[in-house]
Parts: C-alpha cells; structure tokens; sequence
C-alpha cells in the first residue's frame, strides 16, 4: 500500500513530462518521416548530401569536443583541489566556480567579444607586449566559441566531480602508498577510477550543452554557424520548420549516441562499476 501511494506522488511529474516534452519530442520526430502525406527520408538525404550542412554538423561536434575535453583537464584538478578542503574553505570555493553560471549568457559573452575583438583587450595586451605585430582574429571563429563556451560550462564539470572526489575513502589512497605505491600510482589505480561517474555526470553535461548552447556561439560565432543557429535560422528566419524539425532530431539522435558510447567506454575503465 506504501509503495502505490509513493507512485502516485509521480504522477504529476509524469504527467508534465508526458505532455511537455515527451509527446512533442515525439510529434517532432515523426514529422520528419512524412512528406506530402506519405513516408518519406527525404530531409535527412538532403541533409547529409549537402557539404555546407555537413559543414555545420562537423564544425559543431568539433566545438563540442574540444570544449568537453578543456572543461575535464580544467575542472578535474580544481575539483580534487577544492574536494581537499575543509567544508567551510571548500563551500567559498564552491560558491566562486558556481558563481559564472549566476550571469547571463549574454553578458558573458559580449564581455568576451570586448576581450577577444581585433581592439579588444587581448589584442592591445599582446601588441603592446610585442608578442604579435597585427591584431589576432579570435572573435567570430570557432575559437571563440570553444572559450565562451568554457566558460560557461566549466561549473557543471566542477560540481560534478566535487560530489564524486569528496566521497573517495581517504584511506584507500593512504593504503596504496603504505604499500609502496607513489602518489601519481595512487591517483591513477584509485582516484581516477573512483571519479569516472563524475566524469561522465560533467561530460556528458558540458557535451550536450555545447551542442545545444544558442546564445555564445551566435554571438562569439558572427557567421560561424553551429547546429543551433542553423536550426534557429530556419525555424525563425527562413520558416522551414520541415527542415528544424530534421536538425533537431539529429541533434537528440548525436546525444543519445553520445550517452551510449560514453558510458561503454567508462564501464571498460571501470569494469566493476
């Protein structure tokens, strides 16, 4: 009897979820599969024909990569730094990485275009030093959105392998060295195993939100599209809502693809779970 009434209280939730998401990710999906009222691959042959849009995909996967792979070579050792503190030092610290996500997207990244633009501040700094003879062309490229996206994603790594690093028996590690294992052995056969769920938590986070992000590379990306100001361009700008309704299910298909070889590939580095 307990157990029925605790499913109930899920009914609410299922509900919303059902007719707010589930059931318009369906009808989207199912949309791309029918043309002039008949089956039809025709949106997915036109787009993966095309070597501008396969141009986009590629250019957005590339960003997405790149800025997961920064954000784990970041955020892992500041995670283990913070993870090492007392609750009190570690709870400052936790509130100074979470603190970027509190600001607008759209700030950060007009502040960015005032750091990154041919008179920004980056710029001027490294003409002044003698580093660079001409100005360097960092805004509107793919680079600029691989650094606004950092930093706006950086967080969600952090936080994810905190809660992961601060649950890690400190004894396991002191174990390992009274053995004879040095510290780098000890990290690699006990600390990274043990942070692999942190590991994915944060990427598969910061992935999907690259892929998906809007706001940073339409404004750090000028006419560098990605795949979300492509699909924005041709829901809102060119009104083919045919052809959204195809890169949006692309983009589900990329991250539940991305889901699944991600966590193939932590069970290979931790077999044991």
């Amino acid at each position: 009897m307990k157990k029925t009434y605790l499913y109930w209280l899920l009914l609410p939730g299922l509900l919303f979820l059902m007719v707010f998401m589930i059931i318009p990710i369906v009808l989207t999906i199912g949309s791309t599969f029918v043309r002039d009222s008949s089956f039809s691959l025709e949106g997915y042959l036109h787009f993966f024909k095309d070597p501008y849009f396969l141009k986009i995909l590629l250019t957005t996967l590339q960003v997405s990569v790149i800025t997961t792979l920064i954000c784990i070579v970041m955020g892992f050792p500041t995670a283990y730094y913070i993870s090492q503190k007392a609750p009190r030092r570690k709870g400052i610290l936790l509130a100074l990485a979470i603190f970027p996500l509190l600001t607008s997207p759209v700030v950060r990244s007009f502040s960015w275009m005032v750091i990154l633009g041919r008179k920004g501040l980056l710029n001027n700094t490294l003409i002044n030093l003698g580093i660079v003879d001409k100005p360097l062309e960092i805004l509107y490229t793919p680079t600029a959105m691989v650094i606004g996206l950092v930093h706006l994603f950086l967080p969600l790594m952090i936080i994810s392998l905190v809660g992961v690093l601060e649950n890690i028996d400190h004894d396991l590690i002191r174990a390992a060295q009274s053995l004879g294992a040095s510290r780098i052995a000890a990290f690699r056969k006990i600390v990274f195993p043990l942070a692999v769920p942190g590991l994915i938590i944060g990427g598969i986070l910061v992935f999907v939100g690259s892929l998906t992000a809007y706001t940073t590379p339409a404004l750090l990306g000028g006419k560098q599209r990605v795949i979300a100001t492509f699909l924005y361009q041709n829901a809102m700008t060119l009104n083919d809502w045919y052809l959204a309704s195809v890169i949006a299910t692309i983009m589900i298909v990329i991250t539940f693809l991305v889901i699944g070889l991600v966590n193939k590939g932590a069970a290979r580095l931790n077999p044991k779970g």
